[in-house]
């Protein structure tokens, strides 16, 4: 009797997650090429910039939603950028829960986005 094998459960990519580079053909790759961003970078369980991230991009996040999301940028829109936890926290929606998920997928400094969301 034959059996189906599961295919091998090994990642595609050998590298830390702040060393994926998107090839010219927009492939993740381990080797040279661009730095992921937006939702490319949120697939690749990367951290969002939320000083950059899209209305769209934010949304994808788990319990933000559009609502929330367009509230993030409104107030990111009106301040020039979060410069702090606390500002993200003082956007009507964001709750203690929803500030957690926003801290553990997102950073305010681009430079900073290093290693994975989860």
């Amino acid at each position: 009797m034959a059996r189906a094998r599961w295919p091998d459960s090994r990642p595609s990519l050998d590298c830390p997650p702040e060393a994926v580079r998107l090839d010219p053909a927009g492939l993740a790759t381990c080797g040279p090429g661009t730095v992921p961003t937006g939702a490319r970078a949120l697939a690749l369980g990367l951290k969002l910039d939320l000083n950059a991230a899209s209305e769209s991009e934010l949304a994808l996040l788990p319990g933000v939603g559009r609502d929330l999301a367009k509230r993030l940028v409104s107030a990111r829109e009106e301040q020039g950028r979060f410069t702090s936890w606390e500002d993200v926290d003082a956007v009507p929606g964001v709750g203690a829960a929803k500030l957690e998920t926003l801290r553990a997928a997102t950073v305010l400094d681009a430079a900073a986005a290093n290693g994975g969301v989860w």
